[in-house]
């Protein structure tokens, strides 16, 4: 059964995601990779490391839910080549040392394969992952991670921060036509810092004509003091590495100051969460950079989950952008997965490794990256291009699409 875009029941909270999951692969008990296809029915185990209650959670919660509907929609569908999925799911809060327990937990439980979060979870457990030959999926697209020398079981489904970093570079070079100087606000973290030396290296390699200096986001009720410096370095563009709700008080600020500034977000606040918190006068005309293309996009990637949503009275549109993002990571692994026991191979990690090296491309439908998530021994870089979209009228327009550095 070849594993195309799936439809999956939604869950009403998080917390009752997480325990179907924990209970909901079904199947006989046994070792997770024995075996290799035809008649095997023991569970495929999967360690899942979410944010729900942590300082990213207002984006984790949906990304997880979209990621847990799909194996549910799979599960109920009879599993991948009649093995189900059991997914072994908790919430971390967004502490390392958080994740590195449910990391040895999962490898214990038997798990041939994670989905985890954040950049200095992922990157702290690297090694680890290496040594185990665990394939890693996660939500972090720091750079590094594409490199099999430096991280040989990590894969990266989306553009990496630096790309996203950099294509946003180009679109500001572009509509200044001429100086500008760019702020870089950034989460205080490994996450928020991923991109902003590959951003400067970028401007000096390309010979742009923009000024840039970076700077840490305070945990404050507003953003008016980072401002006020960035707006004495003479900036007109705001590049924001960082989630929507600091994000979109920066965008209140900026009205509220009545600063002639623009921002640009980078993916992790390019969403409909940026928009209403900031409220739609707040948000309008500020760019953001999103390898995931929102329901308002219509791309065709949409069409099946939207569809089915709306017969269980919801729509995508209400679940968001991040809920297909969890969706599709969770489609492009058991793709590899499948393939893996299609190959004849005992269902290991370095047997999902290498499917995922010599699968062809996996076909999103337009929502992630390029539309086409495509990896290779030599690259575990998915994809480089990126949509771009202007806030119109409480929107996410879309301004251009597919598009990459070296665009």
């Amino acid at each position: 059964m070849k594993l195309r875009t799936r439809l999956a029941t939604v869950i009403p909270s998080a917390v009752a995601i997480i325990a179907l999951a924990a209970c909901g692969g079904g199947g006989d008990d046994g070792d997770a990779g024995a075996g290799s296809g035809d008649g095997d029915t023991t569970p495929i185990k999967i360690g899942i490391i979410a944010d729900l209650t942590g300082a990213t959670g207002d984006v984790g919660t949906p990304y997880n839910k979209g990621m847990m509907a799909y194996i549910d929609d799979i599960n109920a569908k009879g599993g991948i080549s009649g093995r189900k999925i059991e997914a072994m799911a908790n919430d971390y809060a967004y502490k390392v040392p958080a994740a590195e327990e449910l990391y040895k937990k999962y490898v214990n439980e038997g798990a041939v394969a994670i989905q985890g979060w954040g950049t200095g979870d992922t990157e702290a457990m690297r090694s680890k992952i290496s040594a185990d030959e665990l394939p890693f999926m996660s939500a972090s697209y720091a750079e590094p991670l594409t490199d099999p020398k430096e991280s040989p079981y990590n894969f990266v489904v989306a553009p990496t921060y630096s790309d996203q970093m950099r294509v946003a570079l180009n679109w500001i070079a572009e509509d200044a036509g001429g100086h500008a100087e760019v702020a870089v606000f950034h989460h205080d973290s490994p996450f928020g810092t991923a991109p902003v030396a590959d951003g400067q290296a970028w401007v000096q390699e390309k010979g742009l004509d923009l000024g840039y200096k970076s700077y840490p986001m305070p945990a404050t009720p507003n953003q008016v003091g980072l401002l006020t410096q960035a707006k004495a370095q003479g900036a007109k563009y705001i590049v924001i590495q960082n989630v929507s709700s600091p994000a979109a008080q920066v965008a209140k600020d900026i009205k509220g100051q009545g600063l002639d500034m623009k921002i640009v977000c980078l993916n992790w606040c390019s969403d409909e969460l940026f928009i209403t918190t900031a409220g739609a006068d707040n948000a309008e005309g500020h760019i953001l950079v999103s390898p995931i293309a929102p329901p308002t996009a219509m791309k065709p990637g949409h069409e099946p989950i939207d569809t089915y949503l709306k017969s269980k009275g919801s729509s995508l549109e209400t679940e968001g952008l991040h809920y297909a993002q969890g969706w599709y990571t969770m489609h492009v692994m058991a793709e590899g997965i499948e393939k893996a026991i299609a190959d004849g191979d005992e269902l290991t990690g370095e047997a999902i490794k290498n499917a995922l090296e010599t699968m062809p491309a996996v076909d999103t439908g337009g929502v992630l990256g390029s539309g086409q998530v495509k990896f290779s021994a030599d690259s575990h870089r998915g994809t480089t291009g990126t949509g771009i979209y202007e806030v119109k009228a409480g929107q996410m327009a879309e301004l251009a699409a597919n598009q990459t550095p070296e665009s």
